[in-house]
């Protein structure tokens, strides 16, 4: 990972970014932002975003639906966590650095900060345990697969992967193109690809197939 340059805040509510006022206490430059429009991702290569929970538009397991946009363009953190409104095993497997909790302590907030800026995932140790036992047991599992199936799992990219389980949860086009911040002319172009990849004709046979290989799928990438 190139060294961060910059921490980016997006900090959407009236009151003070107190997480970047501690950060920069530390050393760490900040740079907080008030509108979703003044985000560039494309150019922030160096930078590490930190999206605010609170007040943000959420999806169902408590991720900002901007989050889930950014994931793969740049880190990205979340802060100002309620516990109650967040899954953090969705946070991790959507490939989210860490989780800053509202009710932490000072100095947990400044070694979280530390670590993820160091490369490091900022989770509780137990969930990072969970994770990886449920990731090796399926890793095991998939050593059964033929070749080919395994083939077929790693032509999928991510974006696919993900829709590929939106499609199972029952969800229309519409509603993954309004989830993943994209149109529903691209949703139907991946799902198009998805249909080649997995040699499904349509969604039932693409259900069955993700029934068969989803616990690979999820966890390995």
């Amino acid at each position: 990972m190139s060294k961060i340059d910059e921490l980016v805040f997006l900090h959407q509510v009236a009151a003070p970014c107190h997480l970047a006022i501690l950060a920069e206490s530390i050393g760490l430059k900040t740079r907080i932002v008030k509108q979703v429009s003044e985000l560039e991702p494309e150019r922030d290569s160096n930078c590490f975003y930190l999206i605010e929970q609170e007040g943000a538009a959420l999806d169902s397991k408590g991720i900002p639906l901007l989050a889930s946009r950014l994931v793969s363009h740049v880190p990205v953190a979340l802060y100002q966590v309620n516990r109650e409104k967040l899954e953090p095993e969705s946070a991790l497997l959507l490939g989210i650095r860490g989780l800053l909790y509202a009710d932490q302590r000072m100095d947990l907030l400044l070694t979280g900060l530390r670590k993820m800026v160091a490369d490091e995932l900022w989770y509780d140790r137990t969930l990072i345990s969970k994770m990886f036992r449920q990731l090796v047991s399926r890793l095991d599992s998939a050593n059964d697969y033929s070749q080919d199936t395994v083939a077929m799992l790693q032509m999928l990219t991510n974006r696919e992967r993900t829709i590929i389980q939106l499609v199972s949860s029952g969800a229309r086009n519409k509603e993954i193109a309004h989830r993943l911040c994209i149109s529903e002319h691209t949703v139907k172009a991946h799902i198009s690809s998805i249909f080649r990849k997995t040699q499904s004709r349509n969604r039932v046979e693409l259900l069955r197939w993700a029934q068969t290989y989803q616990s690979h799928f999820e966890l390995c990438s």
